[in-house]
Order: structure tokens, then C-alpha cells, then sequence
């Protein structure tokens, strides 16, 4: 039995708890092809914004905020989504998502081959809200299924869905756009959801695996929201998703401007920051819980190191070649902390509370990708690419100043 610690509560992690390896795996499975469906519709304008800025006559700001209302969205609903997470069937909440994300899907599919920008915006808080359901009941049912030495690991593994599915947005837009117009991409991605849900439900049939089904107390919710190493924890996630969501949002962008490349050559070369994001977080609990004996600090400050110099790189180079190669170590750095920072702010919490946990991480985590796009978006209008990631670079150095002073779960 596996003892955790927050002020002066020991919570117990009991290994009776977990659910078999069958029920595991299927948990894992439906979760996954659910967050990599959302993720899939959330980044797939990206891809295509030069298209969507001409179709409907957006300047470039404007036309981001069909990627950001979603992370807008989160920051507003996390909290709320994983108090109903605690306390309600996951399998329902699940199920509604579900439905959520392909309503969206059709919705702003009709809006957008309507031109009703404001329609097609309103459908992707819709969709904001599906992301947000599965991410965090995700995050936590996955890892509360295994046995506690194996958490950081199985919710790496499920974290990895986000990259595979912002990869596939940005691979397969452009794609889809040039066969079926750029409106085909938003019910498209939603089908995966579809079958994903199918296995979460088969999968919980008996029972759901590894809740924590006590109601919890005020006091545990009070100690949650005023604990400094969450909120450390929680700084941490918007630092590394304010850098994730610039890359994955405006790098399209840039080497259509830098390179004169066509949107396809940018959209398949931009997928290659999500993709080595499937490596990263998926290993990332493998790292840390092998090669540093289960500690999470060091993991995280040399991410964020590394992350550094790798994203200021992109103002000085100027072949197209080496481009990708640092596409490929910031992508691996920035997503083998994000990795990592959703089994470990569940390690310091109480077991009641570890959605509500996972819910605020990904509301601050989320508000960063929020509001780096658009940042950015105003950075680049009034000035230059080059300064937008020079800025990026000065993020992920306040991360490593941040990261040194992170604590490690007892």
C-alpha cells in the first residue's frame, strides 16, 4: 500500500482498487481515441487559417479564435467538469460529451459552409466543452485504474493522445480541405469519438475501475485550492501550454511567410511537433519513474531547459531542413513536461479530490494555451515572427526558474 501526504492528511492508495488488465486496457483505448477525436477538431483550423481567413474574410487574430475559444472554454469549465467528475457517473458525463463533440462537429460544419462566423464560433464551445469532459476524467480514471508505482506511466501513455490527435489535424486538414473544402474538417474528426466511446463503455459495463467514489469534504477541496505546490505544479502547465499551442497554432503560418512553402509541405512538417509529442509524453513517466527513481522535479526542469534555446533557434535559422530538426527537440521537450504534470499533481492531493485536481491544472494549463495564440496573433501583426518566438523563448525560461523550485510528491 502506497501512503500519500497533503498538510497533515495521509491518503492510501490501495491496490485492490485497480481495475484488471482487460478493463485497463479498455479504459486506456476508449479514452484515448475520445481525447485524440477532440484534440483531432480542436487544432484542425490551424492547419487551414490562411483558407479561413480568405473564405471568410478574418484577419489573423480573429480567425485564431476559432482554436483559442476552446482552450477558453476549458479554463472556464474545467473546475466545474471536475467537481461533476467527483461526484457523478463518469459514464454519463462521458456519454454527453460524446454527443457534445459530434453535435459541434455538424453544427460548424453548416455554419461554416453558411459564412456565419459567429455560428461556427459559438459550436466550438461546444466542442470546448467535450474536450474538457474527457481530458480530465481521462487524466484521472486512467491513472486511478493501475497500481500507484505505474500512474506517471499509464497517464503519460493517455496524455499522448493530444499530440497524435493535434498531429492528425494538422496533417489531414490540408488534406481534406483540398478535396471537400475546408468545412469538412469539423464533423470529421468527431467519428473517432464515436468508437472510442464505444470501448470506454464496454469496458465499464461491471464497474468503473480505480474511483475514488467518497464524496469529498470542503476541507479537502480548501487545502486543494490553497496548496503552493499545486498551484506551482499548475504555473507550470500554463507555462508549457502557452508554448505548445503558439508552436502548434502559428509555425503553419511561419513557414508559409519564412519558407514560401505550400499549406500541405507546412501542415505535414507542423505535424512533426505533435507526433514527437506522442514519444515524448507517453515516455514520460517512464523516465521519471525508472530513471529518476519516481522523481518528478528533475524531469521537468530539464524540459524546460532544453525547451529554451530549441524555440529561440527558430529566428535565426534559415534552412528549411534544419527547420524540422528543431520542430522535432521542442516537441519533445515541451511535451515530456505535460506529460508528466498530470500524474503528478494527483500525487499530491487526497484521492477525493484528484479530478478536482486534474480540473484545475488543466484550467490554468489550458487558460496559457488560450491566450498564447492570440498573443502571438497580436505580436505578429504588429511586428514580426522572430519576436513572437523570441518571446516563447523568455517563457520557457521563466519555466525553468519556476520548475527548480517544484516539489516532489512524498
Amino acid at each position: 500500500m502506497t501512503l500519500l501526504r497533503i498538510g497533515d492528511e495521509t491518503v492510501s492508495d490501495c491496490p485492490s482498487r485497480v481495475g484488471s488488465q482487460r478493463e485497463t486496457l479498455g479504459l486506456l483505448v476508449g479514452f484515448f481515441l475520445l481525447s485524440t477525436a477532440a484534440a483531432a477538431y480542436e487544432i484542425a483550423p490551424a492547419s487551414v487559417l490562411p483558407v479561413i481567413q480568405e473564405s471568410l474574410g478574418l484577419e489573423a487574430s480573429t480567425a485564431s479564435w476559432l482554436v483559442s475559444i476552446m482552450y477558453a472554454v476549458a479554463v472556464v469549465c474545467s473546475i466545474p467538469v471536475g467537481i461533476v467528475l467527483d461526484r457523478f457517473s463518469v459514464r454519463r458525463v462521458v456519454s454527453f460529451g460524446t454527443t457534445a463533440l459530434v453535435i459541434a462537429g455538424i453544427w460548424g460544419w453548416y455554419a461554416a459552409t453558411a459564412g456565419a462566423y459567429f455560428s461556427l464560433l459559438v459550436s466550438r464551445v461546444l466542442g470546448g466543452i467535450a474536450y474538457v469532459i474527457f481530458w480530465n476524467a481521462g487524466a484521472n480514471v486512467v491513472g486511478s485504474a493501475v497500481a500507484p508505482k505505474n500512474r506517471a506511466t499509464a497517464v503519460g501513455v493517455f496524455t499522448a493522445s493530444a499530440p497524435v490527435g493535434f498531429a492528425l489535424g494538422q496533417f489531414g486538414s490540408p488534406l481534406i480541405e483540398t478535396v471537400a473544402g475546408w468545412a469538412a474538417i469539423l464533423p470529421i474528426y468527431p467519428a473517432i469519438g464515436v468508437v472510442g466511446v464505444a470501448f470506454f463503455l464496454f469496458a465499464t459495463r461491471r464497474h468503473m475501475p480505480g474511483v475514488d467514489t467518497t464524496t469529498p469534504d470542503w476541507s479537502a477541496l480548501r487545502e486543494l485550492f490553497t496548496s503552493q505546490g499545486v498551484w506551482v505544479v499548475c504555473i507550470l502547465c500554463f507555462l508549457a501550454y502557452s508554448l505548445y499551442l503558439f508552436v502548434n497554432t502559428w509555425l503553419p503560418s511561419y513557414l508559409v511567410n519564412r519558407f514560401g512553402i505550400s499549406l500541405a509541405a507546412s501542415g505535414l512538417l507542423t505535424a512533426i511537433f505533435p507526433a514527437i509529442g506522442a514519444v515524448g509524453r507517453s515516455s514520460s513517466g517512464v523516465i521519471s519513474d525508472r530513471v529518476f527513481n519516481g522523481r518528478r522535479r528533475p524531469v521537468v526542469v530539464s524540459s524546460f531547459g532544453v525547451a529554451t534555446p530549441a524555440v529561440v533557434a527558430f529566428v535565426f535559422i534559415s534552412q528549411l531542413g534544419i527547420v524540422s530538426g528543431a520542430v522535432v527537440v521542442v516537441g519533445f521537450a515541451v511535451q515530456l513536461v505535460t506529460g508528466l504534470l498530470f500524474s503528478y499533481v494527483a500525487e499530491l492531493v487526497p484521492s477525493t479530490v484528484r479530478t478536482t485536481a486534474v480540473s484545475l491544472l488543466t484550467s490554468v494549463g489550458l487558460f496559457g494555451a488560450f491566450a498564447a495564440p492570440i498573443a502571438a496573433g497580436i505580436i505578429i501583426d504588429r511586428a514580426s515572427y522572430e519576436l513572437a518566438f523570441l518571446v516563447a523563448g523568455g517563457v520557457a525560461f521563466i519555466g525553468v526558474l519556476l520548475a527548480l523550485r517544484a516539489p516532489e510528491p512524498n
